[in-house]
């Protein structure tokens, strides 16, 4: 686990930290509005699909729910976006509690792992935390693209705007002697067929190994949800 971790980590550039004007935490709009254009979808999945019935039996012992937002950077938009999950499963709650015949008679409590890169700017992002939140608070630094957490650990798990980022270069954009030769440059739009299809391959393992390893952080009923840039089909 360890040396698949290191290799993972090969060449991570996390966002610019700290609260300047260059900053990731203030200059993040764009971001902001992948999360509230998400906002409700992610409020009607939890409701119409979130399995409370299938989490009795485990709260009743740790009456914890656990949430994670994989890349989370720095800035208030992890804030924004999990004080909205958490909100709209409390409100999932209360409706069950008032309504069903095998009410639980309480509300879990809540906490939240924020999850990044081991160079992500987490003494920010934890002084940043807003002073009056409901939950409590973890940092978990590492690779999202290998395991992070015990099995069956979480309940909701969040990402946005970040598995597009990629946990390496694809080998062969680097090799001179390859057809896939990207000639140095750190971008392929208007390259050649081979160099885009090696940072197609190279998403398509990384997010191989995302979701096997969130297959096996969630726990049974849980959700998974994806924020991600995309483009329409044919493009």
């Amino acid at each position: 686990m360890a040396k698949q971790e290191n290799n993972l980590l090969v060449g991570a550039r996390p966002m610019t930290g700290g609260d300047g004007p260059n900053s990731y935490a203030r200059n993040s709009v764009h971001q902001k509005g992948l999360v509230d254009a998400a906002k409700q979808m992610i409020n009607e999945a939890i409701a119409n699909e979130f399995d409370i019935k299938n989490q009795i039996f485990d709260f009743s012992s740790n009456p914890c729910f656990k949430i994670a937002d994989f890349g989370c950077s720095v800035g208030p938009n992890t804030f924004i976006s999990v004080q909205n999950i958490i909100d709209v499963v409390k409100s999932k709650y209360q409706l069950f509690n008032l309504t069903s015949s095998n009410s639980i008679g309480y509300i879990p409590e809540f906490q939240v792992f924020f999850n990044d890169y081991i160079d992500n700017d987490f003494n920010t992002l934890l002084k940043s935390l807003p002073p009056s939140r409901n939950y409590h608070v973890a940092a978990v630094p590492g690779s999202f693209h290998g395991r992070l957490f015990p099995k069956s650990t979480l309940h909701f798990m969040y990402t946005s705007s970040a598995l597009h980022w990629l946990s390496r270069v694809p080998q062969e954009v680097v090799d001179k002697s390859s057809p896939a030769w990207n000639k140095g440059k750190i971008y392929c739009t208007g390259t050649s067929k081979q160099v885009s299809d090696a940072y197609f391959g190279q998403f398509k393992t990384d997010m191989d190994s995302f979701l096997n390893a969130r297959a096996q952080e969630l726990v049974i009923g849980g959700l998974l949800c994806l924020v991600m840039f995309g483009l329409p089909n044919g493009i």
